[in-house]
Parts: structure tokens; sequence; C-alpha cells
């Protein structure tokens, strides 16, 4: 299963780092949430696209959405950023915002393929937007380190 720990961090040199230690950021450097097989290029741009209400087309070129950050050569772990609109979309959406979201969101093919029901959806929705909120707090980003 592909793993995505999504995290925040200060920048792209800092994020980037991540890939120095195996097992991808630690809980204890980093403000991590584990999320498997949750992709952090089409089902993030499939989610702003739901959350703002734009074009998944518009959501994947945003700046930062979905852009690899380490060596496209790496053969087991990668750093993708977050862009900024999914970031501040996630930190000040409301309860019912994603409870609405979350039906719609399980319903794309990749996480329907994991086998993702709107409730499961629901609960990555609260770890995300709750990890965004803290990161917006502090002024810090959204990343996330994938391994295949």
């Amino acid at each position: 299963m592909v793993m995505c720990d999504y995290f925040s961090a200060a920048d792209d040199d800092t994020a980037v780092r991540v890939l120095d230690e195996p097992g991808g950021p630690e809980s204890s450097m980093f403000d991590v949430v584990s999320l498997k097989g949750i992709d952090p290029v089409i089902a993030m741009a499939q989610l702003e696209a739901i959350l703002t209400g734009c074009s998944y087309e518009e959501a994947s070129e945003r700046p930062r959405a979905g852009q690899l950050l380490s060596s496209p050569e790496a053969e087991s772990a990668f750093v993708v950023s977050v862009s900024d609109t999914l970031q501040e979309a996630l930190a000040s959406a409301g309860h019912s915002l994603l409870v609405g979201a979350a039906g719609e969101w399980a319903d794309i093919d990749e996480l329907r393929d994991w086998g993702i029901t709107a409730d499961t959806a629901l609960e990555v929705l609260l770890l995300l937007s709750g990890l965004a909120g803290r990161a917006r707090s502090t002024g810090l980003r959204l990343f996330c380190w994938w391994a295949l």
C-alpha cells in the first residue's frame, strides 16, 4: 500500500530533508498525519476542487499543487507540496462543509478504489483540517511524504 504522510514544515528545503531519515517525517519533529492511499496529486486536487468550487483542472494547475520537490530519480519516497489554496480551504472549513465534502470526495475513483467510504473520508478530512489549521497558525506549509 502507498504511504502518504502529510506534514507541516517551514519551507521546501526543510520538508525535503525528511528523506534523509528512513520512514518519513518523525512525529517528534513534525506535525504528521499518516494516511494510506490518499495521494497528494490527484486526490488532493479533487479535494481542492470540491472544497473551493473550482474545476479539477484549475486545482491541479495551482502553484504548489502536487509539485514534486525531491529528486524524480528517487526510487522509494518523494516529497510533494500541497497547494496553499487547499491548505487554506482545509484550515478554514467548518465541520458541516467537511461533512458535505466527504461523501463527494469518497466517490472519486482514487478513493473508491481503496475502499474509502464517506465516513472514512470525513475522518481523513477532519485530520487534514486540523493539520492545516495548526500549520496556518504557526506560519507553516503542508507537504506530503509519499512512499511507494
